[in-house]
């Protein structure tokens, strides 16, 4: 099984037979649990056909790479990422005004997986992130994101900023963060369609993606630290779009 990776843990294994049956191979389980919500995987995989392996703790450890396994891992075909002209064949079937999150360098799995998450939760179309030097898709990210890795396209582009500007012409408008820049985040119009751009861990967002950014904006930070974790970041600045887009509503 050499062609399949692992995916662990209970919320995630449970997505994926939710959302994407087809990808799962095979369940291992731990030998003797059959708790509720074990027993809800258990079905789900059963409505698919799919079989099962009981193991002792140790073989699910070696499988889940010293994770939080919870007693469940499954065998699945490979994730695939989405290319630059799947994100464009995306936004042409989009019949709402477009909300994007790019990650320029974000390397920290669990950040990725927060992100997606955040993404998902806010309705956005898709997360963009540069081929190299950034997090991809994994059993860590799948595991926090909590179901949203099979959800939310995430998009790998070899030139960030080649990307950004074809988005441009597109009519998208590029928001950066930076702890600098001169007005907040909440004195930008995120109404319209909008690309929001969150730099890496520590370093931010590199020259030539921050050349590419038609606003540069930043949260308001109250006490002693500088900064916000990406991930908490990215979800304020998601949600901000959504408030302002649903401003008004009943």
């Amino acid at each position: 099984m050499s062609e399949l990776e692992y995916i662990y843990g209970l919320h995630a294994v449970q997505a994926m037979l939710e959302q994407s049956p087809k990808r799962v191979k095979r369940l291992i389980l731990q030998r003797g649990r059959l708790d509720a919500r074990m027993q809800a995987v258990l079905e789900l995989a059963a409505a698919e056909a799919i079989d099962s392996d009981r193991v002792l703790p140790e073989e699910l450890e070696r499988l889940a790479a010293g994770g939080v396994h919870q007693g469940v891992v499954a065998a699945v075909t490979p994730s695939q990422l989405w290319s630059e002209e799947m994100l464009g064949h995306l936004l042409d079937r989009h019949q709402g005004v477009p909300l994007l999150l790019v990650l320029d360098g974000v390397t920290d799995p669990h950040n990725l997986g927060a992100c997606l998450r955040s993404a998902d939760a806010a309705g956005a179309q898709a997360v963009i992130i540069p081929r190299d030097r950034s997090a991809s898709l994994s059993p860590t990210v799948r595991k926090v994101a909590c179901g949203a890795a099979e959800t939310v396209p995430l998009v790998a582009v070899t030139n960030l900023a080649r990307t950004l500007k074809q988005l441009q012409q597109r009519g998208l408008w590029v928001v950066g963060t930076a702890g600098e820049a001169q007005q907040l985040l909440y004195q930008v119009d995120l109404s319209v369609p909008t690309v929001i751009v969150m730099g890496a861990e520590g370093a931010g967002m590199r020259r030539l993606t921050r050349e590419h950014c038609d606003y540069l904006a930043k949260l308001p930070m109250a006490g002693g630290v500088s900064s916000l974790n990406v991930s908490v970041a990215a979800g304020i600045c998601l949600f901000e779009a959504v408030r302002q887009r649903t401003a008004g509503m009943p």
